[in-house]
């Protein structure tokens, strides 16, 4: 039987965990590591410089940055968008709708370079383990998938020890709290997250710490969409990515997105964890207020039905499901007229929807006044209406009242 002495492919972000991978590998593999990192956001040319030395430094034979982010967009949060997707009704699922794509990624890197082994720094407690080995082993089956930390139950504490034995650089970030960042916000884990007692302390927000304290005066602004993809800042056409890094400049300043989500793991316990989404949080917002300027009754009915389903989807790591290709496939059907104007102002820690405007306004399209006049109906028409949407209700009564006298 051959032995396999090909490069291992790691999914590479610059923690503690991925960075004790890379000499653990090769040593206890005798194998050559190639680190890649997926950017999906966060991730600008100073960190990406930072990482690609410390990957080396650790012992990694090449590095990869692979920039995913107008893929990421367009793949995955077009469709959060769309669904006006949010886990619990506040969560918008910042980071975790990334590892999808990141798998998807390496999965091609792989392929590419006829490569058979890809491994990830995922622990055996969280969601993401579960994220990346159904996107491996969906995109091509016959992967080999190692998982290091999980599969040998490394406590941090050892992962440190080792990297000091054997002189390799640590990283100097000895915050308490885990921060992941993407395009579509960032993720805050740490002491208090572990229980459902208390927040995080206010200069843990990685965003927005402190912005109560600002004062800062009200302010107006306007976000465009042409068929729900948010097209214009403030009345500048920008590309979607360019405007979602804009928009989080903005928010942020004002703490808007903060939340803490309290929710259901994929492993089937309860877990916490603090978030600030200050543009997912805006344009969700403000888009579903110019779908309920255009959209019917039963096409945003239809979506509130699918919309949990998707995120459920995304947040388990099934996105390549052809079930997730079906429901995409309404959300694209459904944002056809959602074309329009928001205009929303900002106070520190509120956002309010001032006004929306729209080429298929369905309350334009109509003669009538809402509490004011008829429009295309009469008044006989209403009276009409109204005793006919009443009629189940008197039936019902008629044979609860020859019941009661049954009895």
């Amino acid at each position: 039987m051959s032995i396999d002495d090909s490069p291992v492919v790691l999914a590479y972000s610059g923690g503690l965990d991925t960075s004790f991978c890379i000499p653990w590998l090769k040593q206890q593999l005798k194998r050559e590591v190639i680190t890649v990192t997926v950017d999906t956001g966060g991730i600008d040319k100073k960190h990406a410089d930072i990482l690609q030395d410390r990957a080396f430094k650790l012992g990694a034979m090449q590095h990869h940055i692979i920039d995913a982010k107008k893929e990421f967009f367009h793949k995955v949060i077009k469709y959060l968008i769309a669904g006006n997707i949010r886990k619990g009704h506040l969560y918008p699922l910042c980071v975790g709708a990334e590892r999808g794509l990141q798998a998807e990624k390496l999965a091609v890197f792989a392929k590419n370079n006829d490569l058979n082994t890809v491994a990830h720094g995922c622990t055996a407690a969280g969601n993401d383990q579960v994220r990346f080995d159904i996107a491996l082993r969906t995109l091509n089956p016959k992967l080999t998938i190692l998982a290091p930390i999980r599969d040998n139950n490394w406590a941090r504490k050892e992962q440190l020890r080792f990297l000091k034995k054997n002189n390799l650089p640590i990283s100097k970030n000895n915050s308490s709290y885990s921060v992941n960042r993407g395009l579509w916000g960032v993720t805050i884990g740490g002491k208090e997250t572990l229980t459902s007692i208390d927040s995080i302390p206010e200069d843990a927000w990685p965003l927005s710490a402190n912005a109560f304290n600002r004062n800062l005066p009200e302010t107006n602004h306007v976000i465009g969409f042409e068929q729900g993809v948010p097209t214009s800042l403030n009345n500048e056409k920008c590309n979607p990515v360019l405007l979602i890094e804009k928009l989080e400049e903005l928010c942020r300043s004002y703490a808007i997105g903060r939340g803490i989500h309290l929710g259901d793991t994929i492993l089937g316990t309860k877990g916490r964890v603090a978030f600030e989404a200050p543009a997912a949080v805006t344009l969700i917002k403000t888009h579903r207020e110019l779908e309920k300027l255009v959209l019917t009754a039963l096409q945003i009915k239809t979506k509130e039905l699918l919309a949990p389903m998707y995120g459920d989807f995304v947040h388990e790591g099934k996105q390549l499901d052809l079930a997730s290709r079906d429901i995409e496939a309404f959300f694209e059907s459904s944002q056809r007229r959602v074309t329009g104007e928001v205009k929303f102002s900002l106070k520190p820690g509120n956002l309010f929807i001032t006004g929306v405007t729209s080429p298929y306004s369905l309350m334009q399209a109509s003669s009538g006044l809402y509490g004011e006049k008829v429009g295309e109906w009469t008044a006989t028409d209403a009276s009409g209406f109204s005793k006919i949407l009443s009629l189940s209700g008197s039936l019902q009564s008629i044979v609860t009242r020859k019941l009661e006298k049954e009895l």
